[in-house]
């Protein structure tokens, strides 16, 4: 990984029994071991993550981003049984005195001690891992990107996203053993796994068992699944639909569809399950619950609330509906979700009068306040393709990106990739954005890749 941010590098060289003469350059020669006294001034501690580490020399990097070099020769290493590992929690003992301000300094050390990873939870493993990585690789972790026709493991390799966003193109025309080495091909550029997501609704969204060499046919809608079996056929479909998904190597699924529509004349009804909120929220928990351990994620859409409105992918959509109709109604599906463990909401492109009435919910800090506050989500929001018409009509092509960062969203779902991620990284590296808060987002994106288990 690059490591290139600014940082305090003391080097920290043993003094205790057993070293070796001589010094490295630039050092001055430590004392023989004959004539090291023994320390015996209070054994000070400094915790922080392994940030790279060979057999003789272990760099640390502390929560506030200082990194320590230490000489580890003969020195007490109590760690697990995978060893010194990058990204793994470390606590380092020594005696005297270390200067932040000194870039070489000697310190007598006493051990070396590495935490047990695997009982930490996935964000205390995410925030360790996100130690470890530099400026551009969270931005890069930031985006979602529609899968490039062409070279996409050599644009993975370059930019390092947090995914890649497939769509029926990507299946068409290859066999499932195609498309999957195809997903890994990308995997294998990354050095983080990517999440891989489609949109597998069922009905009329789905981009891989449209094709006969995945799946006899299409995924059936909610509102007809439903009405084959009820609960029992959702909860089979779900979980057919979750073992496809994951033996081709997609582990997110953007569903379920939690928006309230009975009106068969909505724009959203054909993919809702089509009945009240009450109705809507247990098909949401049924889905979630049923997708929990898949190793396939699920995402909530479209927040707050699709209505009646018109489709986003073609222009601006106005919603008009008073606050108490998203509380009482709108928001139930997704508190459901939400509590049943969805670890992503994404959020639409309308313009909700009631919640901010000059920007998209997409681009609306209100919007996301009210997500993360009054419905107490604290996963990883998306935002609905950047360059749907409702957004660019909004903000031209240059700034969206941007703007969703500002506005609370974590992860950022667009197609023109290469002028978004300049955005982010460009404000991010001036302090228009602050490292804070690509933090925040890279923290939660990393968490989720790891409730997962594909990191």
């Amino acid at each position: 990984m690059k490591k290139n941010r600014w940082i305090i590098l003391a080097m920290v060289f043993l003094l205790l029994g057993g070293c070796a003469s001589g010094a490295a350059p630039g050092v001055s020669p430590s004392p023989s071991p004959t004539a090291t006294p023994q320390p015996t001034e209070e054994l000070k501690t400094v915790s922080g993550t392994v940030y790279d580490a060979s057999m003789n020399t272990l760099i640390l990097i502390t929560d506030n981003r200082k990194l320590y070099s230490f000489v580890t020769e003969d020195v007490d290493k109590r760690v697990t049984e995978d060893g010194i590992r990058i990204g793994y929690p470390v606590t380092v003992g020594y005696y005297g005195q270390l200067d932040d301000n000194s870039q070489e300094q000697t310190v007598a050390l006493g051990y070396i001690q590495v935490g047990n990873f695997d009982g930490l939870t996935p964000r205390e493993k995410a925030q360790h891992i996100l130690m470890t990585l530099s400026l551009e690789d969270e931005v890069g972790q930031m985006f979602i990107v529609r899968c490039p026709e062409k070279n996409a493991a050599e644009i993975q390799a370059q930019y390092q996203f947090g995914g890649y966003l497939l769509f029926a193109r990507d299946f068409k025309d290859k066999t499932p053993g195609e498309a999957s080495a195809d997903i890994q091909s990308c995997q294998s550029s990354s050095n983080i796994p990517m999440l891989i997501g489609v949109d597998e609704e069922g009905g009329t969204v789905n981009r891989i068992s449209l094709y006969s060499q995945y799946r006899s046919a299409p995924f059936k809608s909610p509102q007809k699944l439903y009405a084959s079996g009820g609960w029992d056929a959702v909860e089979g479909d779900t979980k057919e639909k979750c073992a496809l998904l994951k033996s081709l190597g997609v582990n997110l699924n953007f569903a379920p569809v939690c928006d309230v529509s009975t009106d068969p004349s909505d724009f959203i009804y054909a993919r809702s399950f089509g009945k009240d909120a009450e109705q809507t929220s247990q098909y949401v928990k049924t889905v979630v619950e049923t997708m929990a351990g898949t190793g396939v994620g699920c995402v909530l859409k479209h927040f707050p609330g699709y209505g009646n409105n018109a489709d986003t992918h073609t222009g601006s959509a106005y919603d008009s509906r008073p606050l108490e109709t998203f509380e009482s109604s709108d928001f139930l599906p997704f508190e459901a979700g939400i509590q049943a463990g969805a670890g992503a909401v994404l959020v639409c492109h309308n313009v909700v009068k009631c919640m901010d009435a000059s920007s998209p919910a997409s681009l609306s800090p209100e919007v996301h306040r009210i997500l993360r506050e009054d419905l107490g989500f604290d996963g990883v929001i998306i935002t609905d393709d950047l360059s749907m018409q409702a957004v660019t009509d909004f903000t031209g092509s240059g700034s969206a990106a941007l703007l969703a960062v500002e506005a609370g969203n974590d992860l950022l779902c667009c197609t023109d990739y290469e002028t978004q991620y300049k955005a982010v990284l460009e404000a991010a590296q001036s302090g228009g954005i602050t490292r804070e808060r690509i933090d925040d987002s890279a923290l939660r994106i990393l968490a989720l890749k790891i409730s997962l288990g594909i990191l």
